[in-house]
């Protein structure tokens, strides 16, 4: 059994035991949480939610957040002596699917 999830602007496909790399959240290591935007239930029958399916809905547990690799970003632009560089670390969270609720 699978759901599709809609969490922060985004579609994850949540199973139990599944580990997502979803961007930061702002709640402590260890914290439970449940997302209720479920999209899709997937099992012996298939839910099609529009745009939600009722009644349904994932627990997941927060177990680390972390950082991507820096990347750079240079802008450049010739003969006008422009030169601008900067950096950015993508923040992120994992989650671990508990349960999946459904009807």
């Amino acid at each position: 059994m699978y759901a599709l999830v809609e969490f922060k602007g985004k579609q994850y496909r949540a199973e139990k035991g599944a580990l997502l790399k979803v961007d930061r959240i702002a709640a402590d290591v260890g914290s439970s949480m449940t997302i209720d935007s479920v999209l899709l239930l997937s099992g012996d029958k298939v839910a099609v939610g529009s745009p939600y399916v009722e009644g349904a809905s994932v627990s997941a547990v927060v177990e680390e957040h972390k950082k991507d690799p820096k990347i750079t970003v240079l802008k450049y632009k010739s003969k006008k002596d422009y030169r601008r560089k900067l950096g950015h670390r993508q923040q992120y969270s994992y989650i671990r699917i508990q349960d999946i609720a459904g009807v």
